[in-house]
């Protein structure tokens, strides 16, 4: 079991988010001290509902397209590792503001990667993209990483630019530094504390909590469900690589992270699954998308490179996924402590992979 992270020192940025949040959570298991870098959490959310803010080493409000701030927090760290997370995430949202879905995206990308450069010490720079980054005919075959990245939604595009830039940044400024930068890929991401609205799983828990039918937009899509704690099991791994003696500056700089093959589902399917398990009270329904802006149909990932170059693999298949997601908000919806329901789910997870966790 790697004891890697025990005393590493993180500059996280977007660890107010749903997934940042879990993350900042998983690390002080492993035994690191994390900067957190982000905005403000929303009300509700993962960062609110486990007291993040009082876990970690040190909490900045501040937006990561202020380079000299965030160049001084970079500085002012001194990383061993860097995980980029800050980002306009929400599809339909991007359609209301594409302008400042790049300027965050693309351009908040770009400002991560240059605060880097101010570092003298080795450190590895994980920028966490999408799924969504890759030119998507809905063809059956699952994505790998070499393929083709595309234009679709501003979201979408906006991520795949940002992958632009990191390899740009990558090729021109960190080639044989001590600067190691990959981008990560993980699917359709589920789990508690996640209260964004236009996904499913925030749209199926607040119409279960409510009882009321939940409105689903697009039953047939199909996408690469995965809870949380498997893509950061996956991002921990690349850093961990990337400082490893084996890292060479020749090896393809990008890992996808999704389900095992035959393991994703419809929007239908999983909606279903989550109703069942919570039980009296669910129930979905078929949303009016007149006039609603294009989400694609199929997309599915292929993650063999992770399963051979990381030995990476998923913990929990979309069942357990959704199981726990469910137990999740359940409890939450009970009252009860979410922290220690938390970290009761990270370190069963934590075992399950073989991670080392602090005392």
């Amino acid at each position: 079991m790697s004891s890697f992270w025990q005393g590493k020192r993180v500059f996280m940025t977007g660890h107010t988010g749903f997934k940042g949040a879990w993350m900042c959570l998983v690390l002080e298991r492993l035994g690191a001290t994390v900067t957190g870098y982000a905005l403000e959490p929303e009300t509700e959310g993962m960062f609110n509902a486990c007291g993040v803010k009082d876990r970690i080493d040190r909490h900045i409000v501040a937006d990561i397209r202020d380079l000299e701030l965030l160049r001084a927090a970079v500085v002012d760290c001194q990383p061993d590792v860097i995980i980029h997370m800050a980002a306009q995430a929400l599809v339909l949202d991007s359609y209301d503001d594409p302008v400042g879905t790049f300027d965050t995206n693309v351009m908040g990308t770009l400002k991560v990667l240059e605060a880097a450069r101010a570092l003298t010490q080795p450190c590895a720079v994980i920028s966490v993209t999408t799924d969504k980054v890759y030119e998507n005919p809905e063809q059956i075959y699952p994505f790998q990483e070499r393929d083709r990245l595309g234009t679709g939604d501003p979201y979408s595009t906006s991520k795949a630019g940002a992958e632009l830039v990191t390899a740009c940044w990558r090729k021109n400024f960190f080639a044989g530094t001590d600067i190691r930068v990959a981008a990560v890929r993980a699917g359709n991401v589920i789990g508690g504390g996640d209260w964004a609205k236009n996904r499913l799983v925030p749209d199926c828990m607040r119409s279960f909590v409510e009882g009321r039918p939940v409105p689903i937009r697009n039953p047939n899509a199909v996408r690469p469900w995965q809870h949380v704690l498997d893509p950061l099991n996956g991002y921990l791994t690349v850093a961990e690589f990337l400082m490893s003696s084996g890292f060479s500056d020749a090896i393809d700089p990008s890992w996808n992270f999704g389900p095992d093959a035959g393991d994703d589902a419809s929007v239908a399917t999983m909606a279903q699954r989550a109703a069942q398990i919570w039980g009296q009270g669910a129930s979905i329904e078929m949303a009016d998308v007149t006039n609603a802006p294009h989400e694609a149909g199929l997309l599915r990932l292929d993650s063999t490179k992770a399963r051979l170059e990381l030995r990476w693999q998923p913990i929990w298949g979309s069942d357990d996924a959704v199981a726990q997601t469910v137990e999740w908000y359940r409890t939450w919806n009970m009252g009860e402590d979410m922290t220690a329901f938390s970290f009761t789910q990270i370190d069963n997870h934590l075992h399950a992979a073989g991670w080392a966790i602090a005392a």
